[in-house]
């Protein structure tokens, strides 16, 4: 580099503050090793950790007893849809944000056991969660209580195979009211 272009260089602000930090870093051989050493050690761990990410965004195994369904068998499902009841176990923020099927019935999974009596027993029943694994407890739930359970279906798989599902417009919130007296 000519003296001329560097004395250009040097007026600038950003040069100023590189060379002001990283200066004294390549003027002493141990901090420059040190910088080195700690730049090598970040990237090794990006890359262990790399996998770890992967793996957790792998689909999980399959435990249930109640079968988890996928678009083909969901659509012949509600093709009669006086046969059967679909029963999404989310809480309402995952229904307005991840979507749902038009009709179903809400029932979250914590409160599912206490709320049998408002199942009705003469249909076939879905459950629905974002990816099926609450469902999949959800109709094993139910099995054991006696309801027939089709299967159980998560929206997010459902969409991802070419379906689709309604998207809930949360209803915009109440306006504070004054006490009239």
């Amino acid at each position: 580099m000519r003296r001329a272009d560097h004395d250009l260089l040097a007026s600038e602000p950003g040069f100023r503050l590189i060379n002001r930090y990283i200066g004294p870093i390549m003027k002493n051989p141990a901090l420059l090793f040190a910088a080195i050493a700690t730049l090598a050690a970040a990237s090794a761990f990006a890359q262990q950790t790399a996998p770890a990410a992967a793996a957790a965004q792998a689909p999980q195994p399959w435990t249930y007893k109640t079968k988890q369904l996928n678009r083909a068998d969901f659509d012949a499902l509600i093709a009669n849809p006086a046969k059967v009841v679909v029963i999404d176990v989310r809480r309402p923020d995952e229904l307005t944000s991840k979507g749902s099927f038009p009709v179903y019935l809400s029932i979250q999974i914590k409160d599912l056991e206490k709320s049998l009596d408002y199942i009705p027993r003469d249909r076939s029943i879905v459950t629905v969660s974002n990816r099926a694994h609450r469902a999949g407890a959800a109709g094993d739930l139910l099995s054991d209580k006696g309801f027939k359970v089709a299967g159980a279906i998560g929206s997010l798989d459902y969409e991802e195979q070419g379906g689709s599902v309604a998207r809930i417009t949360p209803p915009p919130p109440r306006p504070a009211q004054a006490n009239a007296q």
